[in-house]
């Protein structure tokens, strides 16, 4: 996944070329749960519920002149606790604590050094990378970040080059810094965890600009190690424009391996057909291999199934998707936009002697509004139905509401 580097100025600075934009948001999440599986049932909670309200403040200073740039960027994170109770807990958008309460509030406050050289860039500090092997999960009421070091490289027309060591995490609702774990499929391995996630990747876009390839390597020190590759493509045909999106992981174990031995392969592709504000998209997913797609903890993939609540990912698993979205400035109604889709899957090795299958189905409606004093105040409501035979059902509703201010 290419992050394409600001173009070089004529003239500009340090200040000159500063940024800041303030984000408001107000997020409510509920989760309905029945036929629970998992935890014994004395700890079973039927629904996760709670209502907050986040603040996103991010500042990204220009360089300073010269053949070698200097700069910082700044994120603060404020979350505050609406509603919550220690039965309904759970959701992502707070902090537990130990005797059950969600946080009254938490925050942090992050920074990174950088760099730059001609079109190259490295970053120190405060982290919120955007990679096919750790996707950006902007996905509650506050996003994570990393700490660590990022190197990113565009000499080469096309050609974007990554790689970098990331030493800790700050997840979406804790304050605090820590250790990396992972996750198969669906389930959390915390009993393990390791201060090392070292990556390296390259991208290499061309037919002007309409298909891209990468090729990935990622390694969770100790817990596994995993390869990725991508190909990207899309064709005007007339009024449509076509697109294919494929992708393949290849995953083991790393060193050390602690959580165990690790054997996966995941194959995606979607097809997608576009015309005025119509777009169709089907997709299939399959998992191969002895065991769970691996990632690293509460962090989504660009896995072409996985969606809001379920992932599509464990062992064995074979799904597909049908999607639909249509934006409604085909309309005259700039800023509205409709997404209905539905994912099957089967074929789920369980472990427990019998095929596990689950569908997933999912409505999004949106709207941002374009001009006048409101201008970027966003409202977004989600409507999710998953059910399974071997994992818990779930009914869930997400009401987000976000508004975001350019300082300067």
């Amino acid at each position: 996944m290419a992050i394409p580097l600001t173009t070089l100025a004529a003239e500009g600075g340090f200040f000159e070329d500063s940024t800041a934009t303030l984000s408001a948001r107000n997020y409510y999440f509920s989760r309905d749960f029945s036929d629970i599986v998992g935890p014994p049932a004395a700890q079973r909670k039927s629904k996760a519920e709670e209502w907050a309200q986040g603040f996103i403040l991010n500042y990204k200073s220009g360089y300073t002149q010269g053949t070698v740039g200097f700069g910082v960027d700044a994120i603060g994170l404020l979350g505050i606790k609406l509603d919550s109770s220690p039965d309904r807990t759970g959701t992502g958008l707070l902090p537990v604590q130990q005797d059950g309460e969600a946080a009254d509030e938490y925050s942090r406050l992050g920074v990174a050094a950088k760099v730059r050289v001609s079109k190259t860039e490295l970053k120190v500090g405060e982290l919120q990378p955007n990679l096919p092997v750790l996707t950006f999960s902007d996905i509650r009421l506050l996003p994570p970040t990393y700490q660590g070091a990022s190197l990113t490289s565009a000499e080469i027309a096309g050609l974007t080059l990554q790689g970098g060591q990331l030493r800790s995490s700050h997840l979406r609702n804790e304050a605090g810094d820590g250790e990396m774990s992972a996750m198969l499929g669906h389930v959390p391995k915390l009993a393990a965890s390791t201060d090392r996630f070292n990556y390296a990747g390259a991208d290499y876009a061309f037919n002007q600009n309409r298909t891209s390839v990468g090729v990935w390597y990622a390694q969770l020190e100790d817990i596994y190690n995993q390869r990725f590759f991508s190909l990207k493509h899309s064709e005007p045909l007339g009024l449509w424009t076509l697109g294919a999106n494929l992708g393949y992981f290849d995953s083991a174990e790393d060193g050390e391996a602690l959580i165990g031995d690790i054997d996966n392969q995941a194959f995606y592709s979607q097809f997608s057909a576009k015309r005025g504000g119509h777009t169709f998209l089907v997709g299939y997913q399959g998992i191969y291999g002895d065991d769970a797609f691996p990632r690293v903890f509460a962090n989504v993939s660009p896995l072409g199934n996985e969606v809001p609540t379920y992932e599509f990912a464990y062992a064995d698993e074979r799904s597909w998707q049908l999607r639909y979205d249509y934006d409604f400035a085909a309309l005259g109604v700039p800023g509205l936009t409709a997404t209905v889709r539905y994912i099957e899957g089967d074929n789920v090795d369980t472990g427990r002697g019998f095929e596990g299958e689950e569908f997933e189905r999912d409505l999004d409606l949106a709207y941002v509004v374009q001009s006048g004093p409101l201008k970027n105040f966003g409202i977004r409501v989600r409507n999710v139905t998953a059910r399974s035979n071997y994992r818990t059902d779930i009914d869930e509703n997400r009401l987000i509401l976000s508004y975001t201010v350019t300082l300067f």
